[in-house]
């Protein structure tokens, strides 16, 4: 084997020309297949981390009418749903998918929050429980969070987040400021920051549509204080933190199930449904991978080009090396050596456009990148699948001009000029 594998560097360096030639369709296919590769491995992250996030692990289950969640703002509650007891929640706290669970009520306000004259027109009123800023990684940047005080006694009392604060004080201390939430006095008591900050990549105005819609800001209140200023009785949404990130499917599913055990409700398409952050990545994921599926195809081409050409040399490299074929088998060469000669060749050159490919392929990968500003993610397994796929390729074209050669007469052979 290590004398074909030097007889096979010795042929291809003494035919550099033709051999880089002949390696140029091995080249060409693998650089594709790995540009490809890169392209759609980094756009599945991109999509899943920015559908999951800074890895909260958060899952939302929401209160659903057919496949729209209710608005309340101007939905009526239907007979059947309960308010969440606490009973139902420590239910969903001791899941094993469950690493802490929250209750919250929440409202998209157009005209509703008030600062002086600055409205914080599209922002969000959600009423929250003592464990929600927890549940959701967030923590206090500025003043205080709530205390119990707060819930037991009704306190009108206000968390900001960083969008809200901006926009109503406009880099004005909130602290201690009053804001109006349906006409009613509310003091800010704080400012609160997701513990990791987060930004999504947007690379088109859909992405920036999609990650936009919650820009206006953040209201915080108690919960007990939400029918102050809305409404009685208004069933609550749940926020859960799962164990990990492969967890929140079940953890979504398992806890929207313990939920609708609650419902009785005569409209069978009401019912509490989990937001599956996963399975959208997954879908669209899927949907990435097919569109380019075709590009693979057409790159793979190169490959079938590249693997003739390789037939195509070899079969020149039998005619040209005939003499030297029937001298070896005149001295007793048998058939597989010949083969296994010849065969190795094939392999060696075909593994080396291989190896170039993925160099040229990395290279191409990190070019789109910066010009397209499209996220490449380079896959190792890609990698050394493309070297060995090479390999296989120049063993199968290799066949026929090796059996060739190896079925060759050796006295016709030393007779050929």
């Amino acid at each position: 084997m290590l004398e074909n594998l030097r007889l096979s560097f010795q042929g291809i360096w003494s035919h550099k020309m033709r051999s880089f030639l002949t390696m140029l369709g091995i080249i060409i296919g693998i650089a594709a297949i790995i540009a490809i590769v890169s392209t759609i491995k980094g756009t599945n992250e991109q999509i899943e981390q920015n559908l999951v996030g800074a890895g909260d692990n958060n899952v939302n289950v929401q209160l659903y009418r057919g496949d729209w969640t209710m608005d309340f703002s101007y939905e009526s509650i239907p007979q059947g749903v309960p308010v969440i007891s606490r009973d139902v929640l420590q239910e969903i706290r001791d899941l094993d998918e469950v690493e802490e669970a929250s209750l919250y009520l929440s409202r998209q306000d157009y005209d509703g929050v008030y600062y002086k004259d600055t409205s914080l027109a599209g922002g969000y009123v959600y009423g929250v429980d003592e464990n929600y800023f927890n549940t959701c990684g967030m923590i206090i940047q500025k003043g205080r969070g709530f205390i119990q005080k707060d819930f037991d006694r009704f306190q009108k009392v206000a968390i900001l987040d960083k969008d809200s604060a901006n926009s109503l004080f406009q880099g004005e201390n909130p602290v201690g400021k009053t804001i109006e939430i349906r006409q009613k006095p509310y003091i800010v008591i704080g400012v609160a920051v997701q513990s990791e900050e987060f930004e999504p990549v947007i690379n088109s105005m859909e992405d920036y549509y999609m990650y936009s819609q919650d820009s206006s800001g953040k209201v915080y209140i108690p919960e007990s204080t939400w029918p102050i200023v809305y409404r009685y009785d208004e069933p609550q949404q749940l926020v859960l933190k799962a164990g990990s990130t492969n967890d929140m499917t079940n953890a979504g599913k398992k806890s929207a199930d313990i939920l609708n055990g609650y419902l009785s409700v005569s409209d069978s398409t009401v019912k509490y449904k989990a937001e599956d952050l996963l399975e959208q990545a997954k879908q669209l994921q899927q949907l990435s991978e097919s569109t380019n599926t075709m590009l693979i195809w057409i790159a793979g081409i190169s490959l079938l080009v590249g693997g003739i050409g390789v037939m195509n040399i070899m079969l020149v490299s039998v005619t040209e090396r005939t003499n030297e074929i029937g001298l070896k088998k005149a001295i007793g060469a048998r058939k597989s050596v010949i083969l296994g000669q010849f065969l190795t060749e094939a392999a060696v050159l075909t593994s080396l456009g291989g190896l170039f490919g993925v160099i040229v392929g990395i290279i191409l990968a990190e070019v789109i990148s910066r010009i397209s500003e499209t996220p490449v993610a380079i896959s190792g397994g890609a990698a050394v699948g493309a070297v060995v796929f090479s390999m296989v390729i120049g063993i199968i074209f290799g066949l026929l001009p090796s059996y060739k050669a190896a079925n060759l007469d050796p006295i016709e052979a030393l007779r050929h000029e």
